[in-house]
């Protein structure tokens, strides 16, 4: 993707050169595991700080992060490059439809972060938390993107899921993610699930609404990057890798085809109107 030289958004705290504060450490199978159900976190950022406060005890860290490199900090400029270009983005189509956009804070950590959702760790994957509107990424999280899961990996991969969680701080603007809560009470777990699986595809959607609206910026292969990683974080991917066999009522993010679908839906139509994940879901 073209990137150098273009306005960077201020709205980054790269707090990669920091000690986390209370650790919710990522490792071993309990690091698995919540990665598993948070890849691409969407709002899971509450879920996940309680359950690894729980199982960590709140310790304490003591071993400050390492001083950042010159890929680290290159990282840090192509993602500040990007939150710019979704900045634009989003302004725009707000200001076509009569309303402001409201810009989140988007977190680069390392290891583990302290949100208003709770403390997370890398483990976690990429996550907004609606408690404080940012977004947080540990950025060695897209090498475990190729490497566990199979994506192809490259920047375009970043910006698709930069862009799938800007997609929910949309929806938090927009009403969607609460309305979406008030309908999860008092149904069955797989009809609750069935919603955040709508919740998720229309992120992923929006995500293609951003790239349709970036179409200048792209080069060969950017596309492919994107509907990569959409694929191998299915829920069905993920869970006949890790388990064998998939239990379609237990989905919360969407099937791999169903991910791609709605990315590739945004990317050709760039109508918002025509994120129609909840219609289409049930």
């Amino acid at each position: 993707m073209k990137w150098l030289g273009r306005r960077q958004s201020d709205n980054v705290e790269d707090r990669r050169g920091l000690s986390g504060g209370k650790v919710a450490a990522g490792g071993g199978i309990i690091g698995i595991i919540i990665l598993l159900l948070n890849v691409f976190g969407g709002e899971t950022g509450q879920t996940v700080g309680n359950a690894l406060e729980q199982m960590q005890g709140g310790q304490q860290s003591t071993e400050a992060a390492a001083p950042l490199s010159k890929e680290d900090k290159e990282m840090g400029d192509f993602v500040r490059t990007i939150l710019a270009y979704n900045e634009d983005t989003w302004s725009k189509i707000f200001a076509e439809n009569g309303m402001t956009y409201e810009k989140p804070k988007l977190v680069l950590f390392r290891g583990s972060v302290q949100t208003a959702c709770g403390g997370a760790s890398s483990a976690s994957g990429p996550f907004y938390c609606p408690g404080d509107r940012k977004v947080y990424m540990d950025l060695d999280f897209f090498e475990e993107l190729k490497t566990k899961f199979g994506a192809k990996g490259g920047d375009f991969a970043i910006a698709y899921v930069i862009s799938h969680e800007i997609g929910h701080h949309i929806q938090t603007l927009l009403g969607t993610s609460e309305k979406m809560r008030e309908e999860q009470q008092g149904k069955s777990e797989a009809e609750a699930n069935k919603l955040s699986v709508a919740l998720e595809l229309q992120a992923d959607f929006y995500a293609g609404v951003w790239a349709h609206d970036n179409q200048q910026y792209l080069e060969a292969g950017d596309i492919e990057e994107a509907l990569s990683a959409a694929n191998a974080v299915g829920d069905d991917a993920i869970q006949s890798k890790m388990q064998g066999h998939v239990v379609p009522d237990s989905f919360t993010h969407g099937t791999s085809e169903q991910r791609m679908y709605w990315f590739k839906k945004g990317f050709s139509t760039g109508d918002i109107k025509q994120g129609t994940t909840f219609e289409e879901i049930r």
